[in-house]
C-alpha cells in the first residue's frame, strides 16, 4: 500500500465470512413488530368473547321472555276451548225454570259432549280401567271386593275417573279392585 492510502481494516461481519448479526435496534423492531401482532390478536379475541358474551346475554333473556309467556299464556288454548262449554251451561241455567226435565238432560248430555271435544283437543284422555289388570301407577284402589266373576287383582268397578295430559297422569283411577273369594 502505498502511502497516502489508509488501510482498511476488516470489520467484524467481514471477518466473520459475511454473516451479520442482526444489531439490537434491528432485534427492538422485530419485538415491537411481534408486540403489535399479539396485541392485535389479543383485541381481536377480546372483541370476540365480548360479542359471545352479548350473545349469550340476548340468548337468556329471549328465553326469559318465552317463559314468561308461556306461564301467562299457556292457559289461553285451554280456556278457548271451555269458552263453548261455559257458553253451553250459562243456557241451560238461564232456560232452566222454562225447559223441562228431558230438555235440561239434553243439554247437559250437550254440554257434556263438548267438554269431552275439548278435552280431546286438549290431549286430556280418561283412564277407565274396568276389567283390566289393576296398574298402581295409574289406579288407586279404594276397595277390594270378593268376586266370583273377575279376576283376581283386576279392576272390578271405577269409582271415579282418572285423566291423563298427553300420556302423563294428572288424576288416577279410583278403583275397587278383585280379589278371589
Amino acid at each position: 500500500m502505498g502511502h497516502g492510502e489508509l488501510e482498511h481494516a476488516p470489520s467484524e461481519d467481514e471477518r466473520d465470512g459475511g454473516t451479520t448479526e442482526p444489531s439490537a435496534g434491528a432485534q427492538l423492531g422485530e419485538l415491537q413488530r411481534a408486540l403489535s401482532e399479539a396485541e392485535e390478536r389479543a383485541s381481536s379475541v377480546r372483541d370476540q368473547y365480548l360479542r359471545s358474551l352479548a350473545e349469550i346475554d340476548n340468548v337468556r333473556k329471549r328465553a326469559q321472555r318465552e317463559i314468561d309467556n308461556a306461564s301467562r299464556f299457556g292457559l289461553e288454548r285451554f280456556a278457548q276451548e271451555l269458552l263453548p262449554v261455559k257458553d253451553s251451561l250459562e243456557l241451560a241455567v238461564a232456560s232452566g225454570p222454562k225447559s223441562d226435565a228431558r230438555g235440561l238432560i239434553e243439554g247437559q248430555a250437550a254440554t257434556l259432549q263438548l267438554l269431552a271435544k275439548a278435552f280431546g283437543k286438549l290431549g286430556i284422555s280418561e283412564i277407565d280401567p274396568r276389567g283390566e289388570p289393576f296398574d298402581p301407577t295409574r289406579h288407586e284402589a279404594v276397595l277390594m271386593q270378593e268376586s266370583d266373576s273377575a279376576e283376581p287383582n283386576s279392576v272390578l268397578q271405577v269409582v271415579q275417573r282418572g285423566y291423563e295430559l298427553n300420556g302423563r297422569l294428572l288424576r288416577p283411577a279410583r278403583v275397587i279392585v278383585a280379589k278371589a273369594p
